[in-house]
């Protein structure tokens, strides 16, 4: 069976790691992974930094892992806007601000809000100013929905809550253009087929059932957002649930998904 998975997709924060913490194990099975010489692909919704300092931090942190193979909403992101042409209001932290550069004419007022995860900006003057944006007719361009994730003190909100009140607000709905939109998957998978790909995650509903909506089998871990009974609150259930990335990579290596 295994010789049949032509592609993993692996999530990152969460699930390999929290923030500069690795999950345990996690460096060693990728290795074994890679070994087994099965294409990876790393699918990401974090918008708190750019490829560049990301594929640094991942580095650091002793994960082998080629720049090239990381597949953010970020650049999702950065794609839409240049084919449309926008001068986008970012919400995102500084951090991800290399992966827009060139794209920001600050001498013409902005024509479409894109919002990321951006904690320093989450404040009322910021949001008010998008607000006003979008009531002109710009645009409400949500770099993900996230509605929460894991940090080394717990759970903290995600975008996904300003960006519901922005769109109450303004009386819009927001174009998502990281996961779980199937235009993200099909994208990360380029030519590789659907029912030829694994998803591992620890987010049921963004890596999971986004993955498995357009046939791609789905690994829940139980670490970083993860909590008990995730795996109930989706249909279809997740192919498996691993308590880890360390377990999901045994099962996939055993040919047992």
């Amino acid at each position: 069976m295994a010789k049949q998975i032509r592609m993993v997709l692996i999530d990152l924060s969460g699930t390999l790691h929290i923030d500069n913490t690795v999950i345990p194990g996690a460096v060693e099975a990728l290795n074994r992974l890679r070994n087994a010489n099965i294409p990876l692909k790393f699918v990401t919704n974090t918008t708190k930094e750019s490829k560049n300092v990301l594929h640094n931090r991942l580095t650091k942190l002793g994960f082998e892992i080629k720049k090239e193979e990381i597949f953010s909403s970020l650049a999702a992101a950065k794609r839409l806007i240049a084919s449309r042409k926008l001068n986008p209001m970012l919400l995102i932290e500084p951090a991800a601000n290399e992966d827009f550069e060139g794209l920001v004419k600050s001498n013409e007022k902005a024509n479409a809000v894109v919002v990321g995860l951006a904690p320093n900006k989450f404040h009322y003057d910021v949001l008010n100013e998008a607000f006003r944006l979008l009531l002109d007719g710009a645009p409400l361009i949500a770099i993900h929905k996230g509605r929460y994730y894991e940090r080394p003190d717990g759970l903290a909100l995600g975008p996904g809550a300003f960006i519901a009140g922005l769109e109450y607000s303004a009386n819009v709905k927001a174009e998502v253009v990281g996961k779980p939109t199937a235009e993200f998957f099909r994208a990360a998978l380029e030519d590789i087929l659907p029912e030829d790909a694994v998803m591992i995650g620890d987010d049921v509903r963004d890596d999971i059932a986004g993955a498995q909506a357009v046939g791609i089998k789905g690994v829940l871990v139980q670490t970083g957002k993860y909590r008990k009974g995730d795996e109930n609150t989706i249909t279809p259930s997740p192919t498996k649930v691993c308590n880890s990335f360390v377990e999901a990579v045994e099962h996939i290596l055993r040919m047992e998904i």
